[in-house]
């Protein structure tokens, strides 16, 4: 009864998670725009996103331990994404200034990713809270 209901939740919950994720690897870009001879990183979040669309229910729900007991019932936290191979294949970003000292960041496009990611963030926080008023709206009857 409650799977239809939670299932748009999990959706949002991996995206979430994985945006999470890239805002940490653009983070690190940024921190690194001065050091020499780094490279910068970044992964594809759409196919990171069909991975953990292909999982299947059966595997989100119980894919990491957790809680204690690890019953497959129990909330997933942000490690349960950690088995998801895209997640993890982040790749190194096209060189668009050469630079002499062999850093490929480009400290702009890092930003203006940095800042969509962010949007996106907070988007999906915003469907997840208007989805979760639409549930208690509908158990409260009102």
């Amino acid at each position: 009864m409650f799977e239809p209901l939670t299932r748009r939740l999990e959706f949002f919950s991996d995206a979430l998670q994985l945006r999470a994720h890239r805002q940490q690897v653009l983070a690190s870009n940024i921190a690194n725009a001065d050091t020499p001879g780094f490279v910068a990183r970044d992964f594809d979040f759409r196919q990171a996103m069909d991975s953990v669309r292909s999982r299947g229910p059966e595997l989100r729900a119980g894919a990491m331990p957790v809680l204690t007991g690890g019953n497959a019932q129990h909330l997933r936290t942000a490690s349960a994404l950690a088995d998801v191979p895209d997640r993890n294949r982040v790749q190194y970003s096209v060189q668009t200034q050469p630079s002499l000292d062999g850093n490929t960041v480009d400290l702009d496009q890092q930003r203006a990713n940095f800042i969509h990611n962010a949007v996106q963030y907070e988007s999906t926080l915003r469907f997840i809270n208007g989805h979760v008023r639409t549930m208690l709206s509908a158990i409260q009857g009102q």
